[in-house]
């Protein structure tokens, strides 16, 4: 009994704890590197179908009408990517590149953008996304200067 309360006492130390978290940020972030592959993989295999099915099926002059359905599902897959990317960025340097993420946000807000239906919003939401453009695009300018006057 001894033994065993001696190996947990070992255990939960700061830096062997620290060692254990670190491990199982690892293996977290090797299991949503997999799992954004799939998905990124059942994307472009719905883009495909979705491609191909509007192709043969939408009469002639009318593949305008989801012509931005289609770049909305092109930037989906964009989007999987730069997470993919800020995932392995964190399993490579172990630390979260924060100038990905707002990168990533900004072709988030793009797709929205790109695939708004101006029939459908308030001029409060277009208010509000251009507010969220601005607000990531300084946040990335600022992040972009200090990492060059770092270098």
């Amino acid at each position: 009994m001894r033994k065993l309360l001696k190996q947990v006492e070992e255990s939960l130390k700061d830096q062997n704890f620290m060692h254990f978290i670190e491990n199982i940020e690892v293996l977290v972030s090797k299991l949503l590197s997999l799992f954004m592959v799939v998905v990124i993989v059942a994307a472009i295999l719905d883009l495909g179908f979705f491609l191909v099915r509007e192709l043969f099926t939408t009469p002639h002059g009318k593949f305008n009408a989801i012509l931005f359905e289609i770049f909305g599902l092109f930037l989906n897959i964009l989007i999987a990517l730069e997470i993919l990317e800020n995932i392995t960025g964190y399993l490579k340097k172990h630390v979260l590149q924060v100038e990905l993420v707002i990168v990533t946000s900004l072709i988030a807000i793009a797709r929205k953008i790109i695939i708004l239906d101006l029939r459908k919003v308030t001029g409060v939401d277009i208010i509000g996304l251009g507010i969220a453009i601005l607000a990531l695009s300084i946040s990335y300018l600022i992040i972009r200067y200090s990492n060059q006057k770092n270098s």
